[in-house]
């Protein structure tokens, strides 16, 4: 921490933020890390996601074209100092022009880390291409290794494609491979230490993430998730699990270290173990929609003052307008929380 940091205060601090022009907020927090929602189709049907039927997809003149997508990157970039990019969905594999997007992004000053939350369906064919684009990661969708389940909680019998595009992943370098992982009460909540053996034979860095009301079909229930604290005993029973040295920052998982490490294993308890106070995430969603928290049920349009022929600076203001006025936390807990109606394929993760 430097020394103006020391002895200035948060009022302080949140004015001198603001005259630098960042996406500060109220409280002092600092929005570095970008998700960009690519599309909110996706070709699996998750049953915490969506329906059996889908949900209806945004028209297509409503999204942003790829040149409005690399612009508001841009801005993000170079004048609101994003650090990292993440790409989303629906699935953002779905996305066409994704290596071009990548390609002009990744060439921005300073260049953004880059990562892609994914299902995997695809991407054993396209994994050299997007690492040859500037991709730098992935976060891969796997909530069980056994190819009935997958089918069942999927409705899709693309198991075997889920694991060529890791293994894919792994050998072009799109490292490290982190699994993401739903438990779900009576449907797979018992492949905990399955999973995380599997992944300490691969290499691959497995999180855990709680359940959150972000369904389409607004069935979630608090006393059926599986907490995070529940996911931790499971493991514990199996594997030795110590908290991990690292600082966390603003990371979202928890992380231990398995059986003295290297590998570690993460819990992300969006809902139980909240981490709002350190969140440093800004969104986009496939239709120019500022979202300053996961669980907002307001958004801050950025595609229509796009269109209308707004200058950079003219757009990155809204955008700090937006996440100034973020709320403390996601108040799941609190008696008039709201789900937002906006699901989490359209929101993006």
């Amino acid at each position: 921490m430097s020394s103006l940091q020391s002895t200035e205060s948060r009022d302080e601090r949140i004015s001198r933020l603001r005259a630098e022009g960042r996406l500060v907020d109220r409280f002092g927090r600092v929005a570095t890390d970008l998700r960009i929602s690519l599309t909110d189709k996706c070709n699996l049907r998750c049953t915490y996601c969506m329906p059996a039927e889908g949900l209806p997809w945004l028209p297509k003149a409503d999204l942003l074209t790829d040149a409005e997508l690399v612009r508001l990157a841009r801005i993000a970039v170079e004048t609101l100092g994003v650090e990292e990019i993440r790409f989303t969905g629906g699935e953002p594999l779905l996305r066409p022009g994704l290596p071009q997007i990548l390609q002009e992004i990744t060439a921005l000053t300073p260049r953004p880390q880059t990562a892609l939350t994914t299902n995997a369906l695809g991407l054993s064919k396209t994994a050299r291409a997007l690492k040859d684009a500037g991709l730098d990661r992935v976060n891969i969708s796997l909530d069980t290794l056994d190819s009935q389940r997958f089918h069942d909680l999927t409705r899709r019998d693309r198991f075997a494609d889920t694991i060529a595009g890791i293994e894919a992943a792994a050998e072009v370098g799109l490292t490290p491979v982190k699994i993401n992982s739903v438990l779900m009460r009576g449907v797979n909540d018992d492949e905990a230490p399955e999973l995380l053996r599997w992944c300490l034979e691969r290499g691959y860095e497995l999180r855990f993430i709680e359940q959150m009301p972000l369904d389409g079909g607004h069935v979630w229930d608090r006393q059926q998730m599986i907490t995070a604290e529940e996911i931790l005993h499971s493991l514990q029973e199996h594997f030795e699990l110590t908290p991990d040295p690292a600082h966390r920052g603003a990371a979202p998982a928890e992380t231990w270290l398995v059986n003295g490490g290297p590998i570690r294993v993460g819990v992300i308890g969006s809902v139980t173990r909240p981490f709002c106070g350190d969140c440093d995430r800004t969104r986009l969603t496939a239709d120019g929609q500022v979202r300053n928290c996961l669980f907002a049920v307001e958004e801050s349009d950025l595609r229509a003052p796009l269109r209308a022929g707004a200058s950079d600076e003219e757009i990155a203001q809204r955008w700090r307008t937006a996440m100034f006025g973020k709320r403390a936390g996601h108040g799941i807990d609190d008696p008039s929380f709201l789900q937002p109606s906006r699901p989490m394929s359209a929101i993006g993760g």
